[in-house]
Formats: C-alpha cells, sequence, structure tokens
C-alpha cells in the first residue's frame, strides 16, 4: 500500500525538478536574448548552461569548424567530439580509436537526436586557433580508451590546448574550456 504513495512522491519531486531546470533554462535564455547573461567564467563552476534532454527551446546555432560539441550516452553522461565541418566530427571512440564520423553516426546508439556546441554568452561558438587541425592530425590514431583517465574530454581538452592532462568529466572539461577561453560556458543545440 505504501509503495503507490511512494511513485506518487518521486513522480512529485522529479516534476518539480524538470520545473524549475526548464524556468532557469528560460531565464538564461531571456538573459541572453537581451545582452545581459553572465560572460566570465568563475573557476569551479561547470558551464553556465549546459546541455539537456529538456530543453527544446532557444537558439540553434550553426556548427563551426573546430568547435566543441557534445551529445548524450543514454541522458547519463555527455559524450564530447570535435567539429570538422559537412555533417562530420571527430571523436576518441570507446574502442580507443579517433575517428571522423557523420552526426547520425555520433548519436547512433546513444539517447536523443540533439548535438550541442560550446558557445560564449553571445551563441558564437568557442574555437581555439588549433582545435581542428590537431583534431584532423589524431584521425586513425589509438589510445589505450578508459572512461575516467582517458576518455572523449581528455581528447577534446588535448584538442583545444595542446596539453594531454586528465579530464575526468564533462563538469571538468568545462571548468578547463571555461578558464582557456576567459568566459562562461553556453551549450547550445546546432542546426543539423
Amino acid at each position: 500500500m505504501a509503495l503507490p504513495l511512494i511513485w506518487i512522491g518521486v513522480a512529485a519531486v522529479g516534476a518539480a525538478i524538470v520545473a524549475e531546470e526548464k524556468q532557469k533554462q528560460k531565464q538564461i535564455a531571456s538573459l541572453r536574448k537581451r545582452g545581459l547573461a553572465k560572460i566570465s567564467h568563475e573557476n569551479g563552476n561547470s558551464a553556465e548552461l549546459a546541455p539537456s534532454l529538456w530543453r527544446t527551446d532557444g537558439q540553434k546555432v550553426r556548427p563551426v569548424p573546430g568547435s566543441i560539441v557534445c551529445c548524450f550516452v543514454y541522458g547519463v553522461i555527455e559524450h564530447t567530439g570535435v567539429w570538422l565541418g559537412d555533417d562530420t566530427l571527430v571523436e576518441l571512440h570507446g574502442s580507443g580509436l579517433v575517428r571522423a564520423i557523420s552526426t547520425k553516426r555520433f548519436l547512433a546508439d546513444r539517447s536523443g537526436s540533439r548535438i550541442y556546441q560550446a558557445g560564449n554568452h553571445l551563441h558564437q561558438a568557442l574555437v581555439a586557433d588549433e582545435t581542428l587541425e590537431r583534431a584532423k592530425q589524431a584521425i586513425f590514431s589509438y589510445r589505450e580508451y578508459d572512461l575516467f583517465e582517458n576518455n572523449c574530454h581528455r581528447f577534446v581538452w588535448q584538442c583545444v590546448s595542446g596539453e594531454d592532462s586528465e579530464v575526468t568529466s564533462f563538469a571538468k572539461l568545462n571548468n578547463h574550456l571555461g578558464r582557456y577561453f576567459k568566459q562562461a560556458i553556453y551549450w547550445d543545440e546546432i542546426i543539423q
């Protein structure tokens, strides 16, 4: 008898969390439209506007070669890569192979159908000078893949910065990117 009440309670809490997240995202979108969004990065913070399976509104952007892109893996973790252009990006696959793949393949066997690009408060892609070239040079190379120590986020960070340092999570990648670009990070859905 108590189990249905617990389910109802969990559902109510879940609905409240989703509603709060949607409200936060609407507020950020409104601030961005008016040019009042947060510009600077605060050390220790992740993204100012993280990618979301729930967010369906907001401005979509055209991906830029050398930009950092991400998608969700089963709605639990994020997978990152570097945009090449022409519907193609570079990723470190779980097999350890660095490969150039289509957006369709990037999203295959993962949750959702959205790809997000790291940008600033004005919806402009954040692109470091040598990111694209480093990503291209890495294609068909092999790395000893590890979900926490040698993952897609570490590969992307190496393409951006040239540094081969441990990046154990998407939040840590966002913090590195914020410090590197000296800006708050916003993830905008790309136009596909």
